[in-house]
């Protein structure tokens, strides 16, 4: 038989983990990629460095930036489903 383990402490950090994805966290992500859309833009910021940015700086940090929203949303998802599980298995509320 496994072992089922609820306990305050682990339904204290997974409503933290939860509450810092669903209080801006990802909202924060998009409006990196807000102004990161801005400053792409040659008539809004344009010089050498801002080209370099445009080119490699901004394409690598965005797709960095997209992977980490999905993976928090994967993640919220699965806090939900195991703290449910878990909470059921162990008779918690």
């Amino acid at each position: 038989m496994s072992r089922v383990l609820s306990t305050e402490q682990a339904k204290s950090a997974i409503a933290q983990v939860q509450s810092i994805v669903n209080g801006g966290f990802t909202d924060q992500i998009s409006a990196l990629d807000a102004q990161g859309k801005i400053l792409s833009d040659p008539n809004i910021w344009d010089g050498p460095l801002a080209s370099q940015f445009r080119g490699s700086t901004w394409p690598e940090t965005k797709a960095a930036l997209d992977k980490a929203k999905q993976e928090l949303e994967e993640l919220r998802t699965q806090l939900d489903k195991i703290s449910q599980d878990i909470f059921s298995a162990g008779g918690g509320a």
